[in-house]
């Protein structure tokens, strides 16, 4: 078992990468250049780390950051001390997140709920939801709009959720509720939200912020 620190019955994890230009949000470097796609994953990021925030105000919760890319220290000089950071490791994003689920279950988590941050409209009151959610259902999915998802919660470690699956194409988020029907896994589902990934999606950034900003 991994010596990580004391973690809640409640527990979240953030999946992200370092923005170091060049090697984050790629897809977006034909619109925006190197350095401006890094700080889109920079603001991106942070927008997700200020709404759970607001959720750690509400209810008990502990949080994780899952990384790529980077090291420990880089990430606390960028997002602070009161987080727990661990390296997302090898393997194909699914292997990665069944690992993450593992541990933090092997740490006495009960409930626990894997987030990215390429999904503005990620709020403190949907992930309120969600985790409530998991006192009835054995899986929670936050389906994307474009076939993926941006959130999954579940209250115990389920490796099949995350093998045979070809991450980043339209059939990840139907691909696992066909696995979970199979697995006769109670689930629900949460509002669809859009990623942004491409040039296409970044006025779905530039509304959300526009949105903050009227609040």
């Amino acid at each position: 078992m991994l010596n990580l620190p004391a973690i809640s019955k409640q527990h979240l994890i953030i999946f992200t990468r370092y923005p170091e230009p060049g090697k984050t949000k790629t897809r977006l470097i034909p619109a925006l250049g190197t350095v401006g796609a890094a700080n889109l994953q920079r603001e991106m990021t942070e927008h997700t780390r200020f709404h759970v925030q607001e959720l750690q105000k509400v209810i008990d919760i502990s949080v994780e950051v899952r990384f790529a890319g980077g090291d420990s220290q880089l990430m606390q000089d960028w997002l602070g001390l009161d987080l727990v950071y661990q390296s997302q490791g090898e393997g194909d994003l699914g292997s990665r997140m069944a690992r993450s689920l593992f541990e933090a279950f092997q740490s006495d988590a009960t409930k626990v709920i894997i987030i990215g941050t390429d999904c503005p409209g990620v709020n403190a009151q949907i992930l309120e939801t969600a985790f409530e959610k998991l006192h009835s259902f054995d899986m929670v999915l936050g389906p994307a709009i474009d076939g993926g998802y941006y959130l999954i919660g579940l209250r115990q470690p389920i490796p099949e959720l995350f093998v045979n699956i070809e991450w980043g194409t339209a059939q990840v988020f139907q691909k696992t509720v066909d696995i979970a029907q199979k697995l006769n896994l109670s689930y629900v589902n949460l509002s669809p939200l859009a990623d942004v990934d491409r040039p296409e999606d970044l006025p779905i950034w530039e509304q959300a912020l526009a949105r903050e900003m009227e609040k």
